[in-house]
């Protein structure tokens, strides 16, 4: 399978790093199988960054993943992926000691509905009828540095 990583430089090898912001999924190294998903991260990330050029790196990985890891699959933006983003987004401390994570990715549309959430202006029930039809592209997040190891880098995508 070929995962890839938007950037505004070349990641031939990734690294934990503290992220800036809250992430979805907490802390780890962010990666989607959708190419234009990457391609959009790395104009944000540039943007934001106000240095580099856009680049996707792009990873293979060996599926299935090996059996000591810990995994959380979220297949749809349900109920408990919404407590799962929620809690990482807003606390600092919230329990999250997996490998690898992986669901959809929260974007701009789906942040409007969780912050609608999160202040009380949407109950749970309304927030996810709100989420379900959304066609959200996916986000895998590798958590661990033996994680990381299951990455095979192939090459840099320069925009």
């Amino acid at each position: 399978m070929l995962l890839y990583h938007g950037s505004n430089i070349p990641v031939p090898q990734p690294r934990l790093l503290i992220p800036e912001r809250p992430m979805d999924f907490g802390s780890g190294f962010y990666l989607t199988s959708d190419l234009n998903q990457a391609q959009r991260w790395a104009q944000r990330t540039t943007s934001r960054r106000h240095a580099g050029i856009p680049t996707t790196s792009v990873y293979k990985v060996d599926l299935p993943f090996p059996e000591k890891f810990k995994i959380l699959h979220f297949v749809r933006p349900d109920e408990a992926w919404l407590d799962f983003v929620i809690g990482n987004r807003t606390n600092g401390s919230f329990p999250n000691d997996y490998d690898i994570v992986i669901g959809p990715v929260a974007n701009d549309q789906t942040i409007l509905t969780i912050n609608l959430y999160i202040e009380g202006l949407l109950g749970k029930d309304a927030a996810i009828a709100e989420l379900l039809p959304q066609r959200l592209s996916d986000q895998y997040t590798f958590r661990t540095d033996c994680a990381l190891a299951l990455l095979q880098f192939q090459e840099a995508l320069h925009e």
